[in-house]
């Protein structure tokens, strides 16, 4: 009987642990995903096409979106990066939050140089809440720097330095267009 008392106790400890673990785990990482997922609200989506770079992967396609919850009137605004190409479509969020911080960290992976470490091989990356991610990468300081983008549970996407900078051109761009819209916003 004790140990049975045992058992059941310990089950009831970590159930709850258990379904907070899940529960975690299914939250959207992105502020305009969970702000889309509200309830008994009406939600407008907004998109509007920034540009796109073509990559032997596929093609990248930046866009901004704006949410809209009517009800309330609270707006929500966000990158959305997405690689499309013949066997699939992924697409990621970037909160408007973290546009600055990526802008920088695409800037400054645009600059790097072997001379970023003593050591002779590199990872330089920045990655969204999303999982995004952008970097550079080198073995042995041989050759070139290899610039790469990456989405979540993907491989590396490699791309050219005008490929790099022309995404780079494209979510300043997109970080312009939201600026924008929210300044129509709070002027309203």
């Amino acid at each position: 009987m004790r140990p049975t008392l045992i058992f059941l106790t310990t089950l009831c400890a970590i159930l709850p642990l258990a379904a907070t673990a899940q529960s975690a785990t299914n939250t959207p990482p992105t502020e305009i995903e969970n702000f889309e997922l509200q309830t008994d609200a009406v939600i407008v989506k907004g998109v509007s096409d920034i540009g796109s770079v073509g990559t032997e992967a596929g093609t990248i396609l930046i866009r901004c979106k704006e949410s809209d919850n009517v009800t309330s009137g609270q707006k929500q605004y966000a990158m959305a990066v997405t690689i499309e190409n013949t066997q699939a479509k992924m697409t990621l969020f970037v909160d408007y939050d973290e546009l600055d911080t990526l802008i920088r960290g695409l800037n400054y992976l645009s600059k790097i140089t072997f001379n970023v470490t003593t050591m002779p091989s590199f990872d330089a990356t920045i990655t969204t809440r999303s999982g995004f991610r952008a970097g550079a990468h080198s073995e042995r300081q041989q050759g070139s720097i290899q610039l790469f983008l990456q989405f979540t549970g993907t491989p590396r996407i490699l791309v050219r330095p005008d490929q790099f900078a022309q995404f780079q051109y494209l979510v300043g761009q997109a970080k312009t267009a939201l600026d924008t819209a929210r300044s129509k916003e709070q002027g309203s």
